[in-house]
This record gives structure tokens, sequence and C-alpha cells, in this order.
């Protein structure tokens, strides 16, 4: 297990513009700058994450017990990969309750920027952690694929609660709801996959490929 921590300097504003769903057009960027600079102050960003053996013939994380992965874009995705890591990732409840309290006092604008803040701040986060993972594995011999989620491709929401298991997301309070949402609701998991550098897996370390995914209504797609 290894649970991480790191200090927010700066949530990336861009993005943030990005996860709002809006035309540039209609941007108050005093409103962009002052939903940032909230963010930052009250988000609690923290992750864990597992490393796991995995066999791609079965599509199967050697947890206890194992985990068989359902869906062929994930199994292509980690095709040659021989290893996997279970990453989980927040930026905790204080941030959820701000924008609820915000759009109840009727700020509406504000509440909509910090809501995309924050989703920008959990990417950032995880962003992170990837960094760190890599600097650990690559001293193995390693090389990662970008993390990919249930809800991508074909990978089915409904094994949500064996991610949950598997990156011990419990360790940093996020849990599934009965809808199988995640909880806080600005929280993700992952999988990454592993694989030798003389390996057969061919991607290398980048972020989430949209052009790899079907799912087109959302709003995260660049």
């Amino acid at each position: 297990m290894a649970i991480f921590n790191s200090p927010f300097f700066e949530i990336d504003k861009s993005e943030t513009k990005r996860y709002a769903g809006l035309r540039q057009s209609e941007f108050d960027e005093k409103i962009i700058e002052e939903a940032c600079e909230l963010a930052r102050l009250i988000i609690h960003p923290t992750g864990n994450w597992e490393i796991y053996d995995y066999d791609d013939k079965t599509q199967t994380i050697l947890s206890t017990p194992p985990f068989h992965i359902q869906g062929e874009s994930i199994k292509k995705h980690l095709k040659g990969c021989d290893k996997v890591v279970m990453l989980s990732a927040t930026v905790g409840q204080e941030i959820e309750d701000k924008i609820t309290s915000l759009f109840k006092e009727g700020k509406y604008a504000l509440s909509l920027i910090l809501d995309a803040a924050a989703t920008s701040a959990v990417e950032q986060n995880a962003d992170l952690m990837e960094k760190a993972i890599f600097e650990k594995v690559s001293r193995q011999g390693y090389k990662m694929k970008w993390r990919f989620s249930p809800g991508y491709g074909d990978w089915p929401i409904e094994q949500q609660p064996e991610m949950i298991r598997t990156s011990r997301a419990d360790v940093i309070g996020v849990h599934l709801t009965e809808s199988m949402m995640l909880e806080p609701r600005k929280s993700i998991t992952a999988i990454i996959g592993l694989y030798l550098i003389e390996g057969n897996c061919t991607n290398e370390t980048q972020k989430h490929n949209c052009a790899a995914c079907d799912k087109t209504d959302c709003l995260a797609r660049k």
C-alpha cells in the first residue's frame, strides 16, 4: 500500500474551463480565478495505489481473491502487461459541500466553476500520482500505460466495487453509493498497466486518449 499526499500550488485554469463545458466567451476570468483559488484552499488531495501481478491472457488481476476484468477495450489496453497498478484518488468531501452551499446561496456561476475546478484538481492529483508511480516502477525496468477507468470504452461501471477493493480506496475514505457512484464525488479509480521495456507492449506513458474511448457525451473530451 502506498498512500500519496502532495501539496497543490495551483489548479489548472485552462482545464477548469474545459471541464465547465462552456464556450470561451461565456467565462468571466475573475470567477475562474476565484473558483480555482477557493478550490486550492479547501481540497484535501490524497490517493492510494496497490501493485498486482496480471494475467493478460485471462484478463485477471492476481489479487486475493482474483479480479477478472470484463471488456474488450481494457483487454486491448492491457495487452502485453504483466503487472497493474490499482489507483484511487480524491480531493475530499469539503469541496463538495462548498459547491452545494454556493448553489443554495444563488451563486450559480461560482458553484459551476468551482465544480469544474474540483474535477481539474482530482485529475491533477491522479497525474501527480502517476509521476510518483513511474519513478518507482521505472527503477524496476517497467514502463506504464495511461490510466484507464471503468466507464471507458466497454469496461462496465459495475466493476467499481472490485476497483474499490483492489485499490484499497477505503483507506482514503472513498466508497460507492448504491448507484455505483464514487463518493466523495470528485474521486477516481483507475488501472495502469505495467510492462517490461523489452516486452511487446508499445503504448508509452501518456494521458487518457479520448480518441480511444467511445464515451462521446463526456464533457471532458478534448
